[in-house]
């Protein structure tokens, strides 16, 4: 079993990766500076799991708390997620995309080098396609990103394409995964972890879960003028749980292959956003009203995944249903109608 550090564990992903790992008898240490996460979401892993997780609280950019954690908490491989995540934001904050999610790799992978650990499953995106050419979109697409976030993601891949190559070169070879992912949604099924954005989501399915729950009084839609069948924006959208559990998936793989390979998760399925909000309506009852308003910087009209790669290379294919990503981020929400800090604020805590 291997030993993994999980950057940006706290998060919603990562937090859902580290309960997969911990169910699959591997060992977990996270890092998170907590600026979108809490350390609220460690604790009910470990109290999902029954396991220990070791925590270190920081940033992954300060160089002398990576060596200090490697040194402390050896580990044989990363999943890397920490990173800021917004398009729209980082439209508008360009240098701190670049900053956060480029040059913290970059230190990430100076540490990994000098603690000699080569393997790392990176958290790209299918925003490193841009507007595609053609769907569904299949990891040969050319990469052609129009906003800062896609552009760190693509740059951060090709900095792990000549970190590999480098390290093959010089008779140690390194491994590392780039998944590129679509839209996760949903939560665990207990209803303990799940999605929890600091301020106004930037994501579809928690802006709508946050309607339903009353902590917003509308869904804003941004247009309904794209060229799709409803008008709306057309995504891929696959449950936090089959996410998490590819991550595992690729970090098997790394353990018995070198080089750098990029890979697509998604259901290979568009759904737009009314038929979000219509399936989500259809599962918990709950009425969703919702706003038309302007297109935002940085969106495109469709996207969505050609998963057969993920399927050949990792036995991975996404398994839950739409019905089952609704259910399960409204019981999340429901429990958690502030998120991590409705448990915060309880007397006694």
């Amino acid at each position: 079993m291997a030993r993994v550090l999980v950057t940006g564990g706290a998060g919603y992903i990562g937090s859902h990766t580290m309960v997969e790992l911990l169910a699959a008898g591997h060992e977990v240490v996270c890092l998170d500076n907590f600026c979108n996460s809490s350390p609220e979401a460690v604790e009910r892993v470990q109290a999902i799991t029954g396991r220990p997780v070791r925590l270190f609280t920081g940033d992954v950019r300060d160089r002398s708390l990576l060596d200090a954690l490697f040194r402390a908490a050896p580990v044989d491989s990363v999943i890397h997620y920490a990173a800021l995540k917004a398009v729209g934001e980082s439209v508008a904050r360009p240098l701190a995309y670049y900053e956060n999610n480029l040059a913290g790799t970059l230190t990430l992978l100076q540490a990994m080098d000098a603690a000699q650990v080569r393997r790392i499953v990176f958290s790209s995106s299918a925003t490193v396609y841009g507007a595609p050419q053609r769907l569904p979109i299949a990891e040969d697409a050319p990469l052609a990103p129009f906003n800062p976030y896609g552009h760190s993601k693509a740059m951060v891949e090709q900095v792990l394409r000549d970190w590999c190559a480098a390290a093959v070169a010089a008779g140690r070879p390194a491994a590392a995964v780039a998944l590129r992912y679509f839209n996760p949604v949903g939560a665990h099924p207990s209803g303990r972890i799940g999605e929890d954005p600091a301020g106004t989501p930037s994501n579809l399915f928690p802006f709508i879960t946050q309607v339903a729950v009353g902590r917003r009084a509308e869904l804003a839609v941004f247009g309904n003028d794209w060229p799709t069948e409803d008008g709306t924006g057309v995504r891929d959208y696959l449950h936090v749980v089959d996410l998490a559990r590819g991550h595992v998936r690729a970090l098997d793989w790394l353990v018995a292959h070198g080089g750098f390979v990029a890979i697509n998760l998604g259901t290979g399925r568009g759904i737009s956003v009314l038929q979000m909000v219509q399936a989500f309506e259809r599962a918990t009852g709950v009425r969703v009203p919702y706003r038309v308003v302007a297109r935002r910087p940085g969106d495109i009209a469709a996207c969505w995944a050609d998963p057969a790669l993920a399927q050949r290379l990792l036995g991975w294919q996404a398994t839950h249903t739409l019905e089952q990503m609704c259910d399960s981020g409204w019981r999340w929400q429901q429990a958690n109608p502030d998120g991590y800090r409705s448990q915060a604020a309880r007397p006694g805590r």
